[in-house]
């Protein structure tokens, strides 16, 4: 790596962020994480499935979508286009229903004290 690049920082708790939005939303559509997480194309329904999972985070956690992008280990383009999707896809109920449950799922997750394991 260059010195003068750019590297936006992940944090590990970023990183597990995302993985559960992306465990989430393989849990209610079937398709896999790793199917979410592979590089390269994928077919329509896993890349909608990522796309919700990168909405999820954008919108639960807060996320500016530059972000969303980096965490996601995209570009920013894409995860816009990720989000104005989701965003459109909403006006289907069953599809805005499904959000609001998983957005619901993730905020008791994360807003939950964390719980120390006994040793």
């Amino acid at each position: 790596m260059n010195a003068n690049e750019y590297r936006v920082p992940v944090t590990a708790e970023d990183r597990l962020r995302a993985g559960l939005a992306i465990h989430m939303v393989a849990a209610r559509t079937g398709v896999q994480p790793e199917q979410m997480t592979a590089r390269g194309r994928a077919d329509t329904g896993v890349s909608r499935a990522r796309w919700l999972a990168m909405y999820l985070a954008h919108i639960s956690f807060g996320w500016p979508l530059e972000r969303v992008a980096h965490v996601f280990g995209l570009n920013r383009s894409t995860a816009s286009t990720a989000c104005r999707w989701v965003e459109e896809a909403r006006d289907a109920q069953p599809v805005d229903q499904l959000l609001t449950q998983l957005e619901t799922c993730l905020h008791s997750v994360v807003e939950a004290p964390r719980q120390e394991l006994p040793r």
